[in-house]
């Protein structure tokens, strides 16, 4: 089972890298339109 995850991962870290950054994206586009009607 540990192997079987562990191969996973090794296969698809570029895909979840991308999958990372998308995510970090998303939350700043988030956290700023919660902002955006303080500032006007």
């Amino acid at each position: 089972m540990l192997a079987e995850i562990k191969a996973l991962l090794a296969r698809s870290e570029a895909t979840l890298l991308e999958d990372a950054i998308g995510v970090v994206a998303l939350m700043v586009i988030l956290v700023g339109g919660l902002h955006l009607p303080g500032l006007v």
